[in-house]
């Protein structure tokens, strides 16, 4: 993927909507889901994502004029996983074009672009790097099983003091596992939870 030029990107999809998740939970937003993943969650809920080459690649201007086509000046970059490129122009552009530029990502990959807000989900199934858990604005850990509780307290440990703490339940287990993950935020309230309120209202 290292082949693909740092003037466009294969795109997955893009499309206007609520940000379901995290910190930003129901606001209005501009989604730019690259294609392309070395990580491969077996619950991922997007894994026609991981191949790149079943997508269009696209310039950043075709990307910042499909955003700017809508009201909302919030655009999140996720995928995929978005830093398996270079990602410094595409937040140059969209910067330039009034955009707050949120990422969702693993942290698998070095850290590229300049961001207003990092959301990294740790996944055990290909490690964050350690220097990118400091960068984090918000660690969300998606909960599918017990062990991930602790999984989620270890990276804790390593982001910054100002870091947003999520868990978010997997959304096919999510009937069983919520009730767990609400007891575990109320004996341990640093943490807040993270809904998916994107499903439960069924928008993108």
């Amino acid at each position: 993927m290292s082949n693909i030029p740092t003037t466009s990107y294969p795109v997955m999809e893009m499309f206007y909507s609520l940000q379901g998740e995290g910190y930003h939970q129901g606001k209005a937003a501009y989604f730019i889901r690259l294609a392309g993943c070395d990580v491969g969650c077996v619950w991922c809920d997007v894994k026609d994502s991981w191949d790149a080459s079943k997508h269009p690649v696209l310039s950043i201007q075709e990307i910042v004029n499909s955003a700017l086509a809508h009201p909302a000046r919030l655009a999140i970059v996720t995928g995929g996983e978005p830093l398996l490129y270079n990602l410094d122009p595409l937040t140059t552009a969209l910067k330039a074009a009034g955009f707050q530029t949120n990422i969702e990502t693993s942290g698998s990959s070095p850290m590229s672009g300049n961001w207003d807000w990092v959301c990294l989900s740790p996944k055990k199934f290909k490690a964050p790097l350690l220097e990118n858990l400091p960068l984090a604005s918000e660690l969300k850990v998606v909960v599918f099983n017990n062990s991930d509780f602790e999984w989620a307290e270890k990276h804790a440990t390593r982001t910054n003091q100002n870091c947003k703490l999520y868990l978010q339940p997997e959304w096919d287990k999510h009937a069983q596992i919520t009730p767990t993950v609400i007891e575990y935020i109320k004996e341990n309230p640093k943490w807040e939870l993270s809904a998916q309120l994107h499903k439960f209202i069924q928008v993108p």
